[in-house]
């Protein structure tokens, strides 16, 4: 079954958000202090994937790029307006955080990574499910603590978490098909690196540190891709 990797790691964040749900009793200064150290570890995590880069003027542009046109589209506000119209359709809303702030957080978050990309390209073409397996039991754990503290708007993340690596692991024939190997392997790198830079973004804003909108920072994965083939093409 193609799609097992995705369904399976959607399933997990379901359940690590459910447990979370259920420990939201937890001290609020308790809760305060944990989200804090995630932002922080999160932080981290994206300076070590940013590392992993081996021509930092392409995660520039791609960043600089991405953003013009992020905020141009404001993809941040149209995430926000469909987290709040999924609040409205639930009817619940959290006195700490909105369903809407849980939403975006989760989904940017559990999306933006080599895992989720490496992980669909090999459900699509090898049909090996273990990379996408493994984010998903790394998702479920960050599920817990992301949904005691944010609420129930991490859960919602596994929607869009199941149709962005669903599609891309039905895309993975077509892809490897048309896109040599070289290329495809830069991709991966610049985009882990490019990602890196927004999961550290994410991870400052989960500790209170800065108010980045990262959402309006996604079209620069794929500034990512076309300045990767731009380098191909013209070397």
């Amino acid at each position: 079954m193609v799609l097992l990797g995705s369904i399976i790691n959607a399933l997990l964040i379901i359940i690590g958000s459910t447990i979370g749900l259920i420990l939201k009793g937890i001290p609020e200064k308790m809760k305060t202090t944990v989200l804090s150290l995630i932002g922080l570890a999160v932080a981290v995590l994206g300076i070590q994937m940013g590392m992993e880069t081996t021509n930092f003027i392409i995660v520039i542009i791609s960043l600089v790029v991405g953003a013009v046109i992020g905020e141009w589209i404001d993809i941040d506000m149209r995430l926000f307006q469909l987290g709040k119209w999924i609040e409205t359709k639930i009817g619940r809303q959290s006195s700490e955080s909105s369903i809407a702030e849980g939403f975006i957080n989760a989904t940017l978050f559990f999306v933006i990574g080599s895992m989720a990309i490496l992980g669909s390209l090999d459900s699509g073409i090898r049909n090996d499910h273990s990379v996408l397996i493994t984010k998903g039991i790394i998702d479920g754990f960050t599920a817990i603590v992301l949904s005691s503290t944010l609420g129930i708007g991490v859960m919602l993340a596994a929607i869009p978490v199941f149709l962005y690596q669903g599609t891309l692991t039905l895309l993975a024939g077509l892809i490897s098909k048309y896109i040599p190997e070289a290329a495809l392997n830069l991709f991966i790198q610049e985009m882990t690196a490019t990602g890196g830079v927004m999961i550290m973004a994410i991870g400052l804003n989960i500790a209170g540190l800065t108010k980045i909108r990262v959402a309006n920072l996604l079209p620069g994965i794929v500034v990512v891709g076309i300045v990767v083939v731009f380098i191909f093409l013209f070397q």
